[in-house]
């Protein structure tokens, strides 16, 4: 399991983006590569990575559910996830 810090890191980043999206494409259009230089690393979307909303796993990460492939066998398990059926897992 990742440690809460790396969870916090994350949301951080993703603040970080969302705030800088509009400057960075107004600067992206323009050719200013200077002013980009000169915005925050984590500002960028590239550094943004998926995580799973439970556990913070970054490996194995299911884009439609949002979790990770551990997470997801045992919320199938459990029956958490409509129209997933356990079929030879």
């Amino acid at each position: 399991m990742a440690n809460k810090s790396k969870l916090a890191k994350q949301k951080q980043r993703e603040k970080t983006v969302e705030k800088y999206a509009a400057k960075r494409a107004e600067l992206k259009a323009a050719g200013d590569y200077y002013g980009l230089s000169q915005l925050p690393r984590d500002a960028s979307p590239t550094r943004l990575h998926n995580r799973c909303e439970f556990t913070g796993r970054p490996r194995g990460y299911i884009r439609f559910f949002g979790v990770s492939r551990i997470v997801l066998r045992e919320m199938a398990h459990k029956g958490e996830l409509p129209g997933v059926k356990k079929a030879s897992w």
